[in-house]
């Protein structure tokens, strides 16, 4: 959708919100990011200016799994008080307003973490990005511990054997395969150590510093970007956590250069901050890496053939290999 008919779209439905036929919507835009589709815009509502955020599905897909918008709004309709989120305004599937599902949210002041260096991180001292984790941690732990019941949407808990096959079909259509050589022998480990007992929950899918959403004083505001939320086995957050912050397990200098917390002492926030007795979290971590390297390999196919233009995944093949060999170190 062209920001030119999203701009009457939005104006068309804003005035039908808030009762005020002159109103105005501008400011419009797209949001940078790697995944789905997301619009910033204001509204001018006499002398009110209100600042939102559209979420939608991609145009011509299955409005299923991570394509399906509601899911997020199930998600973050079940937290508590105590995750740091989004509150949905607006949300529905009637395609009169947008011609898809959708959901609105205010816009915060703030910004996310990035690896490369966001210098407002930086100029912060050490006790304060430590403080900035254990945040996270807290918030994640909450997340985790929700009752997925509450979330009936969201469907039945993933198994996790099913979560290691489910990556089956996108390997053959990667780029690269030559980095994806290890994919056998790590899925092969991943289904014979299968851990016992781990906790079901709630999960967000992509628990990264660049889906926490700061205060430039380090207050976390929200965990954003749920479209990859769903029930099952809830280590896979800290797992998936855990690799973004091990510098063994990435090529780039991004990642190894890094000034937050790591790996090892964010598990350990995360163990003390759960409170129970926890399988080995190595597995999931292991599971998270194997995951990401055929991810890079599946969306670099996708960028080269002109479906889905994201150079980012050029820089983050040089990591495949390195994901894959952290993987089996982890599981031997």
């Amino acid at each position: 959708m062209e920001l030119e008919e999203l701009q009457q779209r939005l104006m068309s439905f804003c005035r039908a919100k808030y009762a005020d036929d002159a109103l105005a919507v501008i400011d419009v835009f797209k949001m940078p990011g790697h995944a789905g589709f997301a619009y910033g815009f204001s509204v001018e509502s006499g002398t009110n200016l209100h600042k939102w955020y559209i979420r939608l599905p991609p145009p011509n897909v299955s409005l299923k799994g991570t394509a399906d918008v509601l899911r997020q709004v199930a998600a973050l309709g079940a937290m508590p008080d105590e995750v740091p989120h989004c509150a949905v305004k607006w949300s529905g599937d009637d395609p009169h307003w947008f011609g898809r599902p959708y959901f609105i949210v205010p816009q915060l002041q703030g910004d996310v973490v990035r690896l490369d260096g966001a210098a407002w991180v930086t100029d912060l001292d050490a006790s304060t990005r430590k403080d900035m984790a254990r945040q996270a941690i807290d918030a994640l732990v909450c997340i985790n511990k929700v009752d997925w019941k509450q979330a009936p949407y969201l469907g039945a808990p993933v198994a996790q054997d099913a979560d290691v096959v489910r990556w089956d079909r996108f390997v053959d259509k990667a780029a690269e395969p030559q980095s994806l050589q290890l994919v056998p022998a790590v899925r092969e480990m991943l289904l014979q150590q299968l851990p016992a007992e781990a906790p079901v929950g709630i999960f967000h899918g992509d628990f990264q510093w660049s889906n926490l959403f700061y205060s430039k004083q380090g207050k976390l505001l929200a965990v954003i970007d749920w479209e990859l939320v769903g029930v099952g086995a809830v280590l896979n957050d800290i797992g998936w956590f855990a690799t973004f912050n091990d510098p063994t397990a990435w090529a780039g200098a991004a990642h190894r250069g890094h000034y937050m917390p790591q790996a090892e002492e964010l598990i350990a926030m995360y163990i003390d901050a759960y409170g129970e007795v926890l399988p080995d979290i190595d597995w999931y971590r292991a599971l998270a890496a194997y995951k990401f390297a055929i991810i890079t390999g599946f969306n670099l196919m996708l960028h080269r053939r002109g479906k889905r233009h994201d150079p980012v995944w050029e820089t983050t093949k040089d990591s495949m290999q390195t994901l894959l060999r952290r993987a089996h170190e982890l599981l031997n």
